[in-house]
């Protein structure tokens, strides 16, 4: 996998939507996340990482050490199975599997650690963000729960959404009843007629020397991921949704130079004087304020 990354990181990405909903809520009707006392826009972490999950599964296509361990529809125990059998653990029942892992870590009392490995050394999301292993939870092993050294926060929009319910038309009919009755289907579908969010990361060199092993390779794959994250992922209900800048702090040693905060404070966005309702990402300034950064900490725009 190459050499462990040996420098933390911080990092700030600016992502816009255009007429689409970039992260519906499930709780309401499946309309745009919003923060109902600024009404800024929202999207969750958990909706970032399905996007790179997703490059990464479609660049690599399943390239030994590059597995993607939660995907829509594969149990996660299958994956856990496959580990215990490097281990000579060949039990297929759950029940079984974890009271054979419960002897093997008797008998081995470094079980742990070959679990662990074995998963960061196959699959890049337990390398870069970490996992629940529920089948290594149950048996007591401490490698059931890996904290990865990339962490997301929610993206926020840097100026409150309008989410609005646009009222489409069903030409195409279902039944031959439908084409005597002449009848029409109406339906909704919501967007957001222009939204610029907000997203903050933080790497963690520390607990990728420690924990999983994320390498400087995997490290230049996750800037791929971030950058390209829509562009393979478009659809109707997105709309029009880009990546427009991805700037990276990156520090001088494993444990940081300065707070994050005071770097992600340097990042200042804001609307161009005169504009009230912004429609474009052109409506906005992005400025960096070198001052109040670090000489040791080095900046790099990456879009």
């Amino acid at each position: 996998m190459g050499d462990v990354i040996k420098n933390r990181y911080e990092f700030v990405v600016l992502f816009d939507v255009e007429n689409g909903n970039p992260n519906g809520d499930p709780d309401a009707g499946n309309m745009p996340r919003i923060d109902p006392e600024s009404g800024l826009g929202l999207v969750t972490d958990v909706c970032i990482k399905r996007k790179i999950r997703n490059y990464v599964e479609t660049v690599k296509e399943d390239e030994k050490g590059y597995g993607i361990y939660i995907k829509e529809d594969v149990p996660l125990n299958k994956s856990d199975r496959n580990a215990c059998k490097s281990l000579g653990v060949e039990e297929t029942e759950d029940k079984k599997l974890t009271e054979e892992l419960k002897k093997l870590k008797k008998s081995d009392p470094d079980v742990d650690r070959k679990l662990r490995d074995y998963m960061c050394e196959n699959f890049y999301d337990i390398r870069t963000f970490g996992a629940v292993m529920t089948t290594f939870v149950k048996a007591s092993l401490n490698c059931g729960q890996v904290r990865g050294p990339v962490q997301l926060g929610f993206a926020r929009s840097i100026d409150p959404i309008i989410s609005q319910e646009v009222t489409i038309t069903r030409v195409a009919i279902t039944t031959e009843k439908d084409a005597e009755n002449k009848s029409t289907e109406m339906g909704r579908k919501s967007i957001v007629p222009y939204g610029l969010y907000r997203l903050e990361g933080y790497i963690s060199a520390n607990l990728a020397r420690k924990v999983t092993g994320f390498s400087e390779e995997d490290l230049e794959l996750l800037w791929d991921a971030i950058i390209n994250m829509f562009e393979n992922d478009h659809s109707a209900a997105r709309g029009k949704m880009a990546v427009r800048e991805l700037i990276v702090f990156k520090h001088s040693k494993e444990l940081g130079d300065c707070p994050a905060y005071k770097l992600f404070d340097s990042v200042e966005v804001k609307k161009i004087d005169g504009v009230e309702y912004p429609r474009r990402y052109q409506d906005y300034i992005v400025e960096i304020h070198n001052d109040n950064i670090p000489d040791s900490v080095e900046v790099k725009r990456m879009v």
